[in-house]
């Protein structure tokens, strides 16, 4: 047992030293550079442009190939970390219109710009690009919002500024399909 402990630590300091990018954003935040903590917040990352309710992240990790090798992730384990990552802010937890949680890796910019819910693939889209010129507002709009906020005493506020309803891709589909209402 010690030196599995040995041996796994010793990988991920050399990991740490090789610049490996989830064991530093771990660190980092103060959590445990566990298997378990790299594999989930490293399935985040990758699949940055979809968020997941806890079900679908953990049949997503159980069908992963990796997941296979380094073991199976139980439920409690996998509510456990997703609670942890939401509260450091290395994941973001949103509530769709049915009150379902969702969770997505936190993109850089969630604080002041605004994004795209899908409710049927719950693929979530930036809006800055669309928005173009208004995005400055709503940036501006946003910060003066939190700083009024903050300035009555409240703390560790977020901003989420969620358009809800079906993408393009999956409206497409539903379209096209014979006697579908033009």
């Amino acid at each position: 047992m010690a030196s599995v402990l040995s041996t796994n630590l010793a990988i991920s300091r050399s990991a740490l030293a090789a610049g490996d990018p989830i064991d530093a954003l771990l660190s980092a935040h103060g959590l445990r550079r566990t298997s378990a903590a790299r594999l989930v917040l490293g399935w985040l990352l990758a699949h940055p442009d979809t968020s997941y309710t806890h079900a679908q992240l953990q049949a997503a990790l159980s069908d992963d190939r990796a997941t296979v090798d380094a073991g199976r992730l139980d439920r409690v384990t996998l509510y456990r970390l997703i609670d942890r990552l939401t509260q450091v802010g290395l994941l973001l937890c949103r509530v769709d219109s049915q009150r379902v949680r969702r969770y997505q890796a936190m993109p850089p910019s969630v604080q002041t710009m605004p994004h795209f819910e899908c409710q049927s693939c719950h693929k979530d889209s930036p809006l800055s690009g669309a928005l173009k010129a208004n995005a400055h507002d709503l940036e501006r709009a946003a910060q003066t919002a939190l700083e009024a906020l903050q300035a009555l005493g409240y703390q560790g506020m977020s901003l989420d500024f969620a358009v809800r309803g079906v993408c393009a891709d999956c409206a497409a589909p539903a379209a096209s399909k014979p006697g579908a209402a033009a």
